[in-house]
């Protein structure tokens, strides 16, 4: 897929602000810190995300428009600990009522840092994309921190630990946004996507 044009449009505070706009939402989502911004820049080649090294900072379901054709959404990330307990769960009810109610969410990109172990956090919230019949796949980030090996290693014990809930693991995506790894991947999926509606 060639990206022509990426803007961003509106940010909403919950889904009832979202308009009905007919077009297919792609979202991304991802523990505070695990690269997102990163992600959507490198993805859009355009820098619409801002890019913070303090976690937390996207606090709304941002919305951008690609190629005038869908949309990619930005969500809050989940898990930063240093939030109030008050904004945790607005967040995570945030990220619960799109994930699960939002009528034109059409995939979820869930985003892992490569280099860590299987986080219980993670974990939790895609055995309940699962419970829920949530349409998503895993992006494992910042890939070229660590050698090929070690990458190897880390998203085969990640294979592992989701093969006990699951016969059929999700799409794998390996990213990452310094040497633009894993965009065409990324885009061509979205592309496939678009055609089959």
């Amino acid at each position: 897929m060639n990206i022509t044009s990426a803007e961003f449009k509106f940010s909403s505070g919950k889904i009832s602000q979202i308009p009905n706009h007919g077009k297919r939402e792609f979202a991304f989502i991802g523990r505070s810190n695990v690269g997102k911004s990163s992600l959507v820049n490198m993805l859009t080649g355009r820098n619409l995300a801002k890019v913070s090294s303090t976690p937390g900072k996207t606090q709304h379901i941002n919305h951008f428009l690609v190629n005038d054709s869908w949309w990619l959404v930005d969500l809050p990330g989940y898990g930063y600990a240093r939030t109030s307990r008050n904004a945790r769960e607005s967040f995570a009810k945030i990220i619960t009522d799109y994930v699960t109610a939002a009528p034109a969410m059409h995939y979820l990109f869930v985003l892992i840092d490569s280099r860590h172990e299987a986080m219980k956090i993670d974990l939790e919230f895609m055995q309940m994309l699962g419970r829920e019949g949530v349409p998503f796949g895993i992006v494992f980030t910042k890939s070229d921190k660590l050698s090929a090996r070690q990458l190897r290693l880390n998203v085969e014990a990640y294979k592992k630990r989701l093969s006990e809930w699951w016969e059929e693991l999700p799409n794998i995506f390996i990213t990452s946004s310094e040497h633009r790894k894993g965009r065409d991947e990324i885009l061509d999926f979205i592309e496939e996507c678009l055609k089959d509606c």
